[in-house]
């Protein structure tokens, strides 16, 4: 699935320490912006976001009315037209708890596991 951000809408990032909980995985070519979004969590991730470290605020939901179950994956274009390569990735649960990676650089990663 392919997703390109179309608007700076949404509420203020609340950061999770969520540290040792996620993995990137690096490739050493290029700035394709596509990663690979893997949901190791045990519990399905209900809505995902992901924005530009520079602004403050979430994209809209890239999963729309999908959802990503425990185990399985999707792939994600980051590419917005601007260029930018530093992303900040929240995953939400059901129950509001979520998971937040910051300073995820998607020109250089190709995968990013939620742990």
């Amino acid at each position: 699935m392919a997703f390109h951000f179309k608007s700076l809408a949404l509420a203020a990032a609340v950061a999770l320490g969520a540290s040792g909980c996620v993995e990137t995985t690096t490739v050493s070519s290029g700035l394709n912006r596509n990663v690979l979004i893997v949901n190791n969590t045990g519990y399905t991730i209900w809505r995902f976001y992901g924005s530009r470290t520079s602004t403050n605020s979430w994209e809209e939901d890239i999963l729309g009315s999908r959802v990503l179950s425990s185990g399985s994956s999707i792939n994600i274009d980051f590419n917005d037209g601007t260029g930018a390569c530093m992303f900040d990735m929240k995953a939400e649960f059901r129950d509001g708890s979520s998971l937040v990676r910051n300073n995820v650089n998607v020109c250089q990663v190709s995968s990013v596991t939620f742990h």
